[in-house]
């Protein structure tokens, strides 16, 4: 493959960036809207060539003889070099994955670039102050993103990964008058940031040891017969197995120096995608404009964090096979995060952070189903991993859905609340249809595509623990409960009172519409797909549909529809039920709303411990016996100037008295040694 057309798909969201930015305030508003999106639509045309060409020509650079798929660097140009091996590079990697994610982000930054040429608006037609600034930051936003999934090492991605976090601070506080917006885009930034040093760390120890920052160094990966040995490339092979064979000298408190290292590189992805406890910042991130919210909690930055595990998922393991627990960590920080987003989803009444909880929750399930990716009866061996990539290509789908068609929503009404929805169905029927197949989506209702890559997570976890299968899918369970919930509460319940002074809501204009139709038609069809044959962790079919289990399918269908029925029940007509339930379990209820106090505890610990109790002592010493000292040093020397300061007049007779005196006193000392 030539390097013009992957060249372009970095270069015209980085061009379309600096041109808005730079001369989008000389265009209008319309314009500005316009050559942002066909930036971004040429890209989706680019990114969809690229992809199938690398899934579907057969070409040898693509697939091996045996029909396993290849890792292909499109361009690879040296850019700092710290040893003959430890050189760092800019390039251009496919593979299974990357193609899979060009497909993914160029799809939902399109339908936001379009969306939002109709949501930036309000009803009389009147465009949001910096509207070009708006879709200046989605290029950049798309662009460090592309860059980030097609790294051809750990330390570009990293680059890349930086500039995800800095994209997004700018579109989280780009209503910078809103107080709430500014401390909304300020935690992302600092949270992440935190994250990100672990992830540093780890990127060095690992690079340490094995010589390299290349993934097709640390990634390739060869399998012999059924006893699962994995070997990397031979610059690396000593470093990595190295680290295993000298656990006693390169370890630390009883952990091999690699299973360190990716706990630390996952710690980066824990903050990315929002696992607890560095979920904090998801959130609040509504405070952006909604299409942000679509963009960032759909398909880019909240599944950067399992792109990273999935791109380094051969070294977590040979990690797991020689006994290290970095894949154990991935599983319980994704089950623990999966139950708490769950819950905490099911007593929100902000549309936006329903969605946002939920994003958490699913994004935790496709950790699990990477964590437990390593066990399993034979053929089955990274089921999980193949899951986790199918269930972020579906849940992109829908839940980008459902964060545009809130948006729709909340254009129609004015309102995150939906306490002053109610009734919507018959107002808005195109949003309507659209959004209840998001939810049957997330639900995993047969034949959506939710469906098919839940049910594969919850059978890799079923063949990996059988605790993790019934955490997993309680939580599956509510799941559809909260958002039927949420379905119910927004488009049935009551009938809808227009508020006096607007106007009755209405389905919103064609450019939001239409990417709701869209992704509402991926979402119905997008389960058929045959994903294992396109992708999976090293290269070879999977035929996923030839292993579906239909007796966990069974299950989990039966368990969301116990859960539909229950939210039906409860929601579908205004009755006491809720209220009922409400006080039956406040305290849960009241934890729940609250988000668990993480906030709080955040809050408590920042500034009652760390700044109060930690700093204002610390910058007490500082003031008064640091400062303190070096003033008391500089007014003895001021007083010590003034004292002596007669020496140095200017006065010739005050300098021959200096002398007289000083020569007398000379003299008489000379004359009292000598007659001593």
């Amino acid at each position: 493959m030539e390097a013009t057309i992957p060249v372009l798909i970095l270069a015209i969201p980085l061009f379309m960036f600096l041109f808005l930015g730079l001369l989008g305030k000389f265009m209008s508003h319309k314009w500005a809207g316009i050559l942002g999106t066909a930036g971004m639509g040429v890209t989706l045309i680019l990114a969809y060539f690229t992809a199938f060409t690398y899934f579907f020509s057969g070409s040898s650079e693509f697939i091996s003889e045996a029909g396993q798929r290849l890792q292909y660097l499109v361009f690879n140009v040296d850019w700092l070099q710290f040893t003959d091996n430890l050189v760092i590079r800019l390039g251009f990697l496919l593979d299974p994955i990357s193609a899979m994610m060009l497909v993914v982000i160029t799809t939902i930054s399109f339908m936001v670039h379009l969306y939002s040429n109709g949501y930036m608006r309000d009803h009389h037609g009147v465009w949001e102050t910096g509207f070009q600034r708006f879709y200046a930051f989605l290029s950049l936003f798309s662009f460090s993103m592309l860059g980030l999934v097609v790294a051809t090492n750990i330390f570009q991605m990293y680059i890349f990964w930086e500039l995800v976090g800095a994209s997004s601070y700018l579109l989280i506080g780009f209503y910078y008058t809103k107080p709430s917006a500014v401390s909304a885009s300020k935690k992302a930034f600092i949270v992440t940031r935190f994250a990100d040093l672990g992830f540093l760390i780890g990127i060095l120890v690992l690079s340490f040891y094995t010589g390299t920052f290349n993934f097709t160094d640390l990634t390739s990966v060869a399998v012999a017969g059924a006893e699962n040995v994995y070997s990397v490339s031979a610059n690396t092979a000593e470093g990595v197995f190295n680290i295993f064979q000298n656990e006693a000298a390169a370890g630390f408190m009883g952990c091999s120096v690699m299973t360190w290292a990716l706990v630390l590189i996952f710690m980066g992805g824990m903050g990315k995608s929002a696992m607890m406890p560095l979920h904090i910042w998801l959130p609040d991130a509504m405070e952006g404009p909604t299409p942000v919210s679509a963009l960032i909690h759909a398909a880019t930055m909240v599944v950067a964090g399992v792109y990273l595990v999935a791109r380094l998922f051969p070294l977590f393991i040979i990690n797991a096979d020689h006994g290290g627990a970095a894949l154990e960590v991935v599983t319980w920080v994704g089950a623990i995060t999966a139950l708490y987003a769950a819950m905490v989803a099911c007593a929100q009444i902000d549309i936006k952070r329903v969605l946002a909880f939920s994003t958490i929750s699913q994004i935790a399930f496709m950790m699990v189903s990477l964590g437990v990716a390593t066990t399993g009866e034979a053929g089955h061996h990274g089921l999980g991993y193949m899951a986790s990539m199918f269930h972020l290509f579906t849940h992109a789908m829908f839940k980008a859905l459902l964060f545009l068609g809130a948006g729709a929503l909340i254009h129609a009404i004015g309102s995150n609340d939906y306490t002053e929805m109610h009734g919507l169905r018959k107002y808005m029927p195109v949003t309507h249809i659209t959004f209840l197949i998001g939810c049957l989506a997330i639900a995993g209702i047969i034949p959506f595509s939710g469906f098919f890559s839940k049910d594969e997570i919850l059978s890799s976890c079923l063949g990996n623990s059988t605790v993790v299968y019934i955490w997993m899918s309680l939580v599956a369970g509510l799941t559809a409960f909260y958002m039927f919930r949420l379905y119910y509460l927004i488009f049935w319940w009551k009938e809808h009172k227009v508020r006096e002074g607007h106007h009755a809501p209405h389905d919103q204009p064609w450019t939001m519409t239409l990417p709701l139709i869209i992704l509402a038609a991926i979402s119905v069809v997008a389960g058929f797909i045959p994903f294992g044959n396109l992708v999976s962790w090293n290269g070879e079919p999977y035929d996923f549909m030839a292993h579906f289990d239909w007796s966990v399918a069974a299950v989990s269908l039966a368990i969301a529809i116990i859960a539909i029925v229950i939210a039906t029940v409860m929601y579908r007509k205004e009755n006491p039920l809720p209220a009922k339930l409400k006080n039956a379990m406040p305290a849960l209820w009241r934890w729940a709303h609250h988000r668990f106090y993480w906030d709080e505890l955040y809050y408590f610990i920042t500034h009652k411990i760390i700044f109060n109790g930690i700093c204002r002592p610390i910058a007490w010493f500082d003031r008064h016996i640091i400062d303190g000292t070096m003033d008391s040093f500089a007014s003895m020397t001021q007083k010590a100037s003034f004292a002596i300061r007669g020496l140095q007049s200017g006065n010739i007779q005050m300098y021959v008295w200096v002398y007289l005196i000083g020569a007398l006193l000379l003299g008489g000392i000379t004359a009292v040694i000598l007659l001593v």
